[in-house]
């Protein structure tokens, strides 16, 4: 989870510029005090009813880092169907800066409070809600309840309970990539123990929950990641959680070339794209005839142009995904 994203620039970039936001406003003399770290905000424990709560609020769309504030605001009771909730932490995903910068298919109206994902503890509940006991851990299961603030009023119906012994930066970051990974992993292409996964990404949030969910059901994965200076770290870290081959785009593809388009392992029934580019090309080209492709991401910024070759001789599928999208939805 640490290193999830961290290999984006424009992720870097904004969590840095939080920080000093955060470091240079008055938040920091506060009672409650506010910590942010390169991947998550954590907020220190308050005991007891508060009627004021710090949050991080943009009533336009832009970067973020022109566009937040923090601000102090009112925080009623809950009322009928309403939870009181403490948040413990709350992530930073990509889909959080998409959203503040309006290039996220969600909308919400402004002004607003960012994030999508967090865990929170229940302070107090409203009337008939069952389900849920003061002290509970809650997680979000609806997007956009605006999670980088210290406390609120939510619709009970929206969150769930989940154990307190879960490390709060993993029950932080569950609703979102872990369950991206196995909806992918479950949806698409009906797969067996032996069966083989390929994917781009690989050390992002999202491409190490496949690595271990492929692992616990008897899959093999093929992990595509950048060349970088501390290679043999990164792939020893991953062969760690479960990966099989630790690859290059540039690997993957004289791989391909010098075995006649055969992968480092069997044929891959289905292909993960996060990247798009050339990478989701090597995703393509690794697959077996009849493979299915999902795109869940496309941190290049770049295209997903499939060669007209892999399409008519491979009849391959392509697919996409969005947790909130139509195949969410349905299941």
């Amino acid at each position: 989870i640490q290193r999830a994203y961290t290999g984006n620039p424009k992720v870097r970039k904004f969590r840095l510029k939080l920080r000093v936001m955060l470091t240079q406003s008055v938040v920091a003399k506060a009672a409650r005090a506010v910590f942010w770290t390169t991947s998550r905000i954590s907020f220190s424990a308050m005991e007891g009813f508060h009627s004021k709560a710090k949050a991080l609020t943009y009533d336009s769309t832009g970067e973020p880092e022109k566009v937040l504030k923090l601000q102090e605001l009112d925080v009623g009771q809950p009322q009928e169907g309403q939870l009181l909730l403490q948040f413990l932490r709350a992530p930073i995903n990509p889909s959080d800066v998409n959203t503040i910068q309006g290039k996220y298919p969600i909308k919400p109206q402004l002004p607003s409070i960012p994030g999508h994902e967090g865990v929170a503890e229940v302070v107090a509940l409203g009337n008939k809600v069952s389900g849920f006991s003061v002290g509970d851990r809650v997680v979000p299961i609806q997007p956009g309840q605006g999670t980088w603030r210290t406390r609120g009023v939510f619709n009970a119906k929206h969150f769930w309970r989940v154990p307190r012994d879960l490390p709060l930066e993993a029950a932080a970051t569950l609703c979102v990539n872990p369950t991206t990974a196995l909806a992918m992993l479950e949806r698409f292409v009906p797969l067996s123990p032996g069966d083989v996964v390929v994917q781009n990404g690989a050390t992002s949030a999202v491409g190490q929950a496949v690595i271990q969910l492929a692992k616990a059901k008897g899959l093999q994965t093929v992990n595509i990641i950048r060349d970088r200076p501390n290679w043999a770290e990164t792939e020893d870290w991953l062969k760690k959680l479960g990966a099989d081959v630790v690859t290059t785009e540039e690997k993957l593809l004289e791989s391909l070339k010098q075995n006649g388009g055969k992968g480092p392992l069997a044929d891959c029934k289905l292909g993960l794209n996060c990247v798009g580019g050339s990478s989701a090309v090597a995703v393509a080209k690794a697959l077996c005839e009849g493979g299915t492709m999902v795109t869940y991401g496309g941190m290049s910024m770049q295209p997903v142009n499939i060669p007209t070759s892999l399409l008519i001789f491979k009849d391959l599928n392509f697919r996409g995904f969005w947790l909130s999208g139509r195949v969410a939805r349905t299941h």
